[in-house]
């Protein structure tokens, strides 16, 4: 978890390597600037975030509190993509980095969850699993109008063009990008949406009644 700045905009970037979930959130809430942590403690197999303002907890995939003095109100998210490093700094070659220099001792080039994404097990119990998909096939996912649905990437795999589709009263642009496998979803304009590219039983863990592309 990071508490940057970009663009004079107080943000915090988010991971959950048990869901495989990047989610950036604005940090301004009404007229305080929010400093974010990790609290150690998981909701449905996903992180829990606690602000220092507050200690209020945070569902990651949720958007809100759940616990303390902001329960129940939501963080905005900020549209992001999930690519490759090669990707990015292609398209984006002056982009800082942020330094292995923490201040902790730290190898952060050993993976704690290594063999983790095929597998079909899970390390924390959640509420509801939703079969027909390997647990960790990466999806991505939105919600827009009170629909939610994913697109897998074993399905995006045998496209060769985007998808244009209609969820609720949003017309929406799916893109895949083969070389990098990764995909992103635009509206009708060419902009970016706040999609989520995550593993398939955690976004259907919340949201158990998501439409499902090509199922």
């Amino acid at each position: 978890m990071v508490n940057d700045e970009i663009d004079a905009k107080a943000i915090v970037v988010t991971y959950c390597p048990l869901c495989g979930s990047g989610v950036v959130f604005e940090r301004t809430f009404g007229e305080q600037t929010l400093s974010f942590g990790v609290s150690g403690l998981l909701y449905q197999s996903d992180v829990l975030l606690y602000d220092r303002q507050t200690q209020s907890l945070w569902s990651q995939l949720e958007s809100k509190a759940v616990t303390g003095k902001f329960i129940g109100k939501a963080l905005a998210s900020i549209p992001v993509e999930q690519t490759t490093w090669s990707d990015w700094k292609q398209r984006n070659p002056k982009t800082k980095v942020m330094s292995f220099n923490t201040g902790f001792d730290r190898n952060y080039a050993r993976d704690p969850y290594r063999g983790y994404q095929n597998s079909a097990q899970l390390y924390f119990p959640v509420s509801f699993r939703q079969h027909g998909l390997h647990p960790k096939e990466k999806v991505i996912a939105i919600q827009l109008d009170g629909l939610a649905k994913a697109w897998p990437f074993i399905e995006l795999r045998k496209i060769s063009k985007p998808i244009h589709e209609r969820l609720g009263m949003y017309t929406i642009v799916i893109k895949y990008d083969k070389k990098n496998d990764s995909a992103k979803i635009l509206d009708n304009t060419g902009k970016l949406l706040p999609s989520t590219t995550l593993y398939w039983f955690a976004w259907s863990t919340f949201h158990p009644k998501t439409l499902i592309y090509g199922r």
